[in-house]
């Protein structure tokens, strides 16, 4: 049983708090919550004092004081990340599809275009004019798996304080560049607004948006009328997690032309 001292103690002031999660990734022992829309200590003990979060804070919401305060409790951290981390891997398929196994890898640097060959099949000669069948050497983008929406853990560690892509699963197939341009440095979730179950995507983002501290959201979806589902899907989610993240949407023709950015 913990004893209450006067010690250092993270505050969190509500009338500045907007909600916004970015405290949430740099505190390392998983002391902070989103909870109805305001940032929150989940208990005294797991917050050590020492302040990390308070320099992600874009409003000025937080900042040590010395308060009467549970002590701080390194063995309930450790379980507490124990828990979250269980959970987590939980929420993955229960049949133990291989597909909701969670990876994380380094993704690919550079130009993805960069040591590409072309080659004729043997035998064949290239007619002129005609273009060669291309080889890529390029490496994937992609940082983490899975990726489909129904199969990603809410409190997947690949989610903590990212850039995430929110993409419509035919965009990249209309989109030919969608590694360099999309991709790059953000974790992703896939999905079909119109084939999948839109409830239970409202809720997995607002557990997402809830639990994770996601940076940004980017959501590039096709021009026709079964995509625009998903930016909706995704806002709702917000709403019903109480908080703020700023959001790109990206509309993209079927011929894999972008046709407007809207920031909100």
């Amino acid at each position: 049983m913990n004893t209450a001292v006067t010690r250092k103690i993270v505050e969190i002031d509500e009338e500045l708090c907007d909600g916004c999660g970015q405290c949430i990734p740099s505190c390392a022992e998983g002391a902070l919550e989103i909870v109805d829309g305001k940032a929150r200590i989940i208990e005294d003990k797991l917050c050590d004092g020492l302040g990390a979060c308070l320099g992600e804070c874009p409003t000025g919401a937080l900042k040590v004081i010395e308060r009467k305060a549970d002590e701080f409790d390194e063995e309930a951290v450790h379980q507490h990340l124990a828990e979250q981390e269980k959970a987590a891997k939980e929420e993955t398929m229960a049949c133990g599809c291989q597909s909701g196994s969670m990876q994380s890898f380094g993704a690919a640097g550079g130009c993805p275009s960069a040591g590409m060959k072309t080659f004729a099949p043997a035998g064949v000669h290239q007619a002129a004019g005609m273009p060669a069948a291309v080889e890529s050497e390029a490496e994937s983008a992609l940082s983490h798996w899975p990726v489909q929406i129904m199969l990603v853990p809410a409190q997947a560690p690949f989610l903590k304080g990212a850039d995430l892509l929110v993409v419509a699963d035919c965009v990249p197939i209309v989109y030919p560049s969608f590694h360099q341009d999309f991709l790059q440095g953000k974790a992703v979730v896939m999905g079909c607004p119109k084939l999948d179950d839109a409830q239970h995507y409202i809720d997995k983002f607002a557990e997402i948006c809830k639990y994770s501290g996601v940076n940004s959201i980017t959501i590039p979806i096709v021009e026709v009328p079964c995509c625009s589902g998903l930016p909706v899907i995704v806002k709702k989610g917000m709403e019903k997690a109480g908080v703020k993240i700023p959001i790109e949407e990206i509309v993209i023709s079927t011929r894999g032309k972008i046709l407007q950015r809207t920031r909100s």
